[in-house]
C-alpha cells in the first residue's frame, strides 16, 4: 500500500499549491463562523498554540548551542507571525473576509517591490493602491479599523517573509517555525486568556480552532514545503496571489459573505498587482 507521502509526491505541485490555499482559507472561514462565542483575539491564540503542540510532535528542536543572533531572528519570525494572525482575525471580525485579504495582499506586494525604482514596478503599486481606494470609496460597508488592523496584518506577513530566510538557515527543518510558533503563543497568551471569558470550557471551540489549526498552520505548511522541492519560486508565489479570490470563496460558502461589484474590483486589482510584481521582480533577478 502506498504511504501518505507516496500518494501526495504523484499529485502535480500546482495542484497541491492550490490545495494549500484552499484549506487555509477555509480554516479562515471556519475560524470567524464562532466568533460569536469566543474573541478573535483568544480564538487566534488558540490557533497557533495548538499548532505549536502538532509542531512539537513532529519535530524536536535542537536548543543547545544557539546564537544570540539565532534566537533574536525566530523569535522576531515568531512574532510576526502570531501578530499577523491576530491582527487579521480581529480585521475578520470587523470587514468581510476577502476584503481583509485583499487588503493583508498590500504587505507582500511592497516587499517584493521595495527599493526598486524600475515604472513599472511603481505602476504595480499604483495598481494595488487604486484597488485600496475602491474600497476606501465604499459606504459604510467598510469598517476604517477593520482596514486598519488587515494593513498591519499585512506588514507583519512583510515581515515575516523576510525573516523566513534567515531563520531557514539558522534553523533546520520545521524547528524554526516551531519555536518561532511556540514563542508567538506565549506572547500571546496573556491578553487571549484576559478576554476569554467562558471560551475554554467550550468543547466546540476547541475542536473547530484544532480543526482550523490543521486547515490553516499545518496542512499548508506541509504541502507547500513538499511543492516548492519542485515547482519554481515565481509560479508558487504568483498561485499564492490567489488567497484574495479564495477567500472569498470560501466566506461565501461557509458564512454566506458575499462581495459587491466594487470590493471584487479591488480584488481584481491588487491580484493583477501582486502577480505583475512578481514576475516583474522575477525577470530583473534574472538579467542580473
Amino acid at each position: 500500500m502506498a504511504t501518505k507521502g507516496a500518494l501526495v509526491s504523484r499529485i502535480n505541485p500546482v495542484v497541491l499549491v492550490l490545495i494549500a490555499i484552499a484549506s487555509v482559507q477555509f480554516g479562515a472561514a471556519l475560524a470567524k463562523g464562532i466568533f460569536t462565542q469566543a474573541t478573535p483575539l483568544t480564538l487566534a491564540f488558540l490557533r497557533v498554540a495548538i499548532a505549536t503542540l502538532i509542531f512539537l510532535l513532529i519535530a524536536r528542536p535542537r536548543l543547545a548551542g544557539r546564537t544570540a543572533r539565532d534566537w533574536l531572528d525566530v523569535c522576531a519570525y515568531g512574532a510576526c507571525l502570531t501578530g499577523m494572525n491576530a491582527a487579521i482575525y480581529l480585521s475578520f471580525a470587523r470587514i468581510p473576509i476577502g476584503v481583509a485579504v485583499t487588503l493583508e495582499f498590500i504587505g507582500p506586494l511592497l516587499l517584493a517591490v521595495v527599493g526598486s525604482r524600475r515604472l513599472v514596478d511603481l505602476a504595480w503599486v499604483a495598481l494595488a493602491g487604486a484597488g485600496v481606494v475602491l474600497l476606501g470609496a465604499l459606504p459604510s460597508d467598510i469598517d476604517p479599523i477593520g482596514v486598519g488592523l488587515a494593513l498591519l496584518a499585512g506588514a507583519l506577513w512583510a515581515g515575516y517573509i523576510a525573516l523566513a530566510g534567515p531563520v531557514g538557515r539558522r534553523w533546520e527543518g520545521i524547528s524554526g517555525l516551531t519555536i518561532g510558533s511556540a514563542f508567538g503563543a506565549l506572547l500571546l497568551a496573556g491578553p487571549a486568556v484576559a478576554v476569554a471569558g467562558e471560551t475554554f470550557s467550550q468543547p466546540k471551540v476547541w475542536a473547530t480552532m484544532a480543526a482550523v489549526a490543521l486547515l490553516s498552520t499545518v496542512i499548508p505548511y506541509g504541502l507547500e514545503l513538499h511543492a516548492r522541492r519542485s515547482i519554481k519560486a515565481s509560479t508558487f508565489s504568483i498561485l499564492m496571489s490567489l488567497e484574495p479570490a479564495a477567500a472569498a470563496i470560501f466566506a461565501w460558502i461557509v458564512l454566506s459573505e458575499w462581495l459587491g461589484v466594487a470590493e471584487w474590483a479591488a480584488m481584481a486589482c491588487v491580484i493583477v498587482a501582486s502577480i505583475g510584481a512578481i514576475r516583474s521582480s522575477r525577470r530583473t533577478e534574472a538579467a542580473t
